[in-house]
């Protein structure tokens, strides 16, 4: 018998394994399935919340002028000439022209003002640089309400342009306090060896800046310029205080209000004049969004 067991070939039979081991590997599965769903269930939940007004505000906009007083959720008949009425409406259009053009000029000279001061507060070294990015953060702490009067006496009385929207506009040419700080957090994780290397290679500053830490500072200035997109064309507060006067300079956030007034029994067109102010907005988030939350993400790398 001995013999049998030293033969060469024949080797002891493993050990089992333990009964326990394949019900711990099925309670792990089991755990890690209800933690995806658990963790799915509050993001559809989450989801849920954010969608359904504007679902609600959308099916309401294509119902009768009868049915959007009911209870009904679900339209009869699809009325999509309601979309055609609101665009009849006198003023609709012009309305949509002074937005575009309030929001389109001043994103663009927003970035154009903002991006060479925050490249100087990221990249160059002076005396006060701190000083200067301080008072920078301290304007941004300043409520818009608080210089409003003196601002307004400025333009309407001096330069004499109550009831245009150039006030608005005309400022941004000068730099925005919070595109300029993000745009710095942003530029301060380039590093400084592309700079200096384009240095060497004989680019000056401007050149430098337009070669080099722009292309690499996109994400950044995506986010700024959506910011400020988003800014100007929702902002009420602006339009009311030096467009109020001149119908011809409304914009779309504050002719809203008058549309709402005289349409206030029929829901389902100022139902349908909301989608239409809220959807360019929408759109351009939708096709910008991964531009936008990197260059967000990506300011809080380096300080």
């Amino acid at each position: 018998m001995t013999r049998l067991l030293d033969r060469p070939g024949r080797t002891p039979a493993p050990p089992a394994a333990p009964a326990a081991a394949p019900d711990a590997a099925r309670t792990a599965r089991r755990r890690a399935l209800l933690e995806w769903i658990a963790v799915h269930s509050l993001g559809v939940a989450a989801a849920l919340f954010f969608v359904l007004p504007f679902v609600f505000v959308l099916l309401t906009s294509l119902m009768s002028d009868s049915q959007a007083l009911s209870r009904d959720l679900i339209p009869d008949t699809w009325e999509w000439d309601n979309y055609r009425r609101v665009f009849d409406t006198p003023g609709f259009l012009t309305w949509w022209k002074n937005t575009l053009i309030y929001a389109g000029l001043g994103t663009v000279l927003t970035v154009v003002s903002s991006v060479p001061v925050a490249y100087a507060l990221a990249k160059f070294r002076f005396r006060g640089r701190n000083l200067t990015l301080m008072l920078v953060i301290s304007m941004m702490m300043l409520p818009p309400q608080v210089v409003v009067i003196p601002m307004y006496l400025f333009w309407a009385k001096q330069l004499d342009l109550s009831g245009s929207l150039w006030p608005l506009i005309v400022p941004m040419a000068f730099g925005d306090a919070f595109s300029i700080f993000l745009l710095r957090q942003f530029l301060t994780t380039i590093p400084d060896e592309y700079v200096d290397a384009a240095k060497v290679d004989g680019c000056g500053e401007l050149r430098t800046l337009l070669r080099v830490v722009i292309p690499m500072a996109k994400p950044g200035i995506a986010a700024v310029a959506l910011f400020q997109f988003f800014y100007a064309w929702n902002d009420y507060f602006g339009p009311q205080i030096y467009a109020s006067e001149n119908p011809g300079a409304w914009t779309l956030s504050y002719g809203l209000e008058s549309f709402k007034g005289a349409h206030h029994t029929d829901w389902n067109l100022t139902m349908a004049a909301t989608v239409l102010v809220m959807a360019p907005v929408i759109l351009v988030f939708f096709f910008a969004q991964k531009a936008f939350v990197e260059g967000v993400t990506l300011t809080g790398v380096k300080g």
